[in-house]
């Protein structure tokens, strides 16, 4: 009895140091990565303000003694529109002789500048015609067709709204402020209304980006929650965004990267399968079960995270009672990753026998291993859940093993994650299950686009140019993001 409430006590502790650890803990693995930035701008401005005060001080004649400041000033492109401005001298006479002088050269700096955006209203005129020798009928162009009828907002105006809330994070009410400064009186029901209206002619393109998806052999999977308004209990409740991921460029694979989010009111494990059917493949995700249910069809196969298995034992590891099991267990998992850095850019044949030659035997000696130090330790204790999370995954875990599409942990979707955990943040919640649907249809082909490398402004602006402008259906993939990545430059020395 004793020893069983002794063992008890070690979980619970564990447990309690964990939470701990995640709630106040300053590690780097524990810290928000947009927080730690925050933090570091602040040290930055601390030492910039403490070397303006030491330039201030000395003589402006002497340089600083020591190294100069070392500084990233960034780069100025080419596109931008320069303005030059000519610092001269007063007087050209020379003090000697009377004569002119004459230019022997000139010092050239840059700085940057910044343009505030500026609304324009656009005014639209639609001449009357009619004949003055008889009653014929009028004649008169038709009006042109807009996203928001009889609204303000053009669609590129309309663009920079979806951009600043689901790429720039920034919500609706903060952008009515930023305009109301501007002296344009917008209020947020109307700006949300254009989003609604947007996300409505936008869901087209949202499904066949999914259908685009589902065609894929080899994709990611995981899920985060969203804070949804539920006006008949005047609180929140718990929606998900469901998140599908592909991207082949670490093998070198010609699809190019999507995500796309989908929204659902609960976390039930028939949703998986409802969002991806029709997909047959490898499916790349963490433990939850509901993959697992999808998998049992036959026609997905499960290949599970490494990081999920690293991290059960890090915690164990960064606790304040000593784990040598769990500090072993990561030593011997690390070289896996090094593996992994050597073989990426590779093809997918390449990457597999370079796993088979220096993966396999690592993954040989960790599972016998495993099965002997859980033998030895209680089965109650947090070493144990570890350790039984990952040998019950086993054969996921080494499907990497044969198949170099396959990457060695789920980290490619948890990064596509990170922007909606900073909207979610910054939005507080969303309104309704409606609102978080036009979140899933607008943060997909936004996130996308960042994937891709395009401009979501640009795209978003035209892509509802051309739908107000009725393009047809049957040309919908011309509207993917995809159709608007620039083709790269050719490199003039390999031809």
């Amino acid at each position: 009895m004793v020893e069983a409430r002794d063992q008890e006590i070690e979980r619970l502790t564990a447990i309690i140091k964990a939470l701990q650890r995640h709630r106040f803990g300053q590690r780097s693995e524990q810290l928000d990565p947009d927080q730690l930035q925050l933090a570091l701008e602040e040290v930055e401005q601390a030492a910039s303000a403490a070397e303006a005060v030491q330039d201030k001080s000395q003589p402006a004649a002497s340089p600083r003694s020591g190294q100069r400041r070392k500084i990233n000033r960034g780069s100025l492109p080419e596109h931008l529109p320069r303005e030059e401005v000519v610092v001269d001298v007063a007087d050209k006479q020379c003090a000697c002789c009377g004569g002119l002088k004459v230019c022997i050269g000139e010092d050239v700096s840059q700085r940057l500048d910044r343009v505030p955006a500026q609304f324009k209203v656009i005014v639209t005129r639609r001449p009357k015609y009619a004949c003055r020798s008889c009653q014929g009928e009028v004649a008169q162009a038709p009006a042109p067709e807009r996203l928001i009828e009889n609204g303000l907002p053009t669609e590129t105006l309309v663009a920079q709204v979806l951009v600043a809330k689901y790429a720039d994070h920034l919500p609706l009410y903060r952008q009515a402020q930023m305009w109301a400064r501007q002296g344009v009186l917008i209020d947020r029901s109307t700006l949300a209304d254009w989003v609604g209206r947007s996300a409505f002619v936008l869901t087209a393109v949202y499904d066949r980006l999914l259908e685009k998806l589902r065609s894929s052999t080899k994709l990611f999977a995981d899920e985060t929650t969203v804070p949804v308004l539920d006006p008949g209990r005047g609180r929140t409740k718990t929606g998900q965004l469901w998140t599908y991921a592909r991207d082949d460029r670490p093998w070198c694979g010609s699809d190019p990267p999507a995500v796309v989010y989908v929204y659902a009111p609960d976390r039930k494990h028939a949703r998986p399968g409802q969002h991806l059917a029709g997909f047959r493949g490898t499916l790349q995700v963490d433990g939850y079960g509901a993959y697992r249910e999808l998998a049992s069809a036959g026609t997905v196969e499960l290949a599970f995270c490494w990081a999920h298995v690293r991290r059960h034992f890090y915690d164990l590891q960064a606790s304040d009672t000593p784990a040598p099991i769990a500090s072993e267990a990561l030593a011997r998992i690390a070289p896996l990753y090094a593996v992994e850095t050597a073989c990426r850019g590779q093809s997918a044949e390449q990457r597999r026998r370079m796993r088979q030659l220096r993966s396999k035997p690592i993954l040989e000696a960790l599972k016998p291993w495993l099965e002997r130090q859980l033998g030895l330790v209680s089965g109650k204790s947090k070493l144990a859940e570890a350790i039984r999370y990952a040998l019950s995954r086993w054969q996921g875990l080494c499907r990497f093993l044969d198949d170099g599409r396959i990457e060695l942990d789920n980290n490619v979707v948890e990064r596509t994650i990170r922007p909606i955990t900073l909207g979610r943040k910054n939005h507080l919640f969303a309104g309704s299950d409606g609102g978080g649907q036009h979140w899933a249809v607008i943060a997909s082909l936004v996130a996308t686009c960042k994937l891709i490398d395009v401009d979501p402004y640009a795209y978003l602006s035209d892509v509802l140019t051309r739908i107000v402008a009725r393009h047809p259906m049957s040309r919908i993939d011309d509207l993917l993001p995809f159709a608007y990545v620039k083709p790269k430059p050719l490199d003039r020395a390999a031809a």
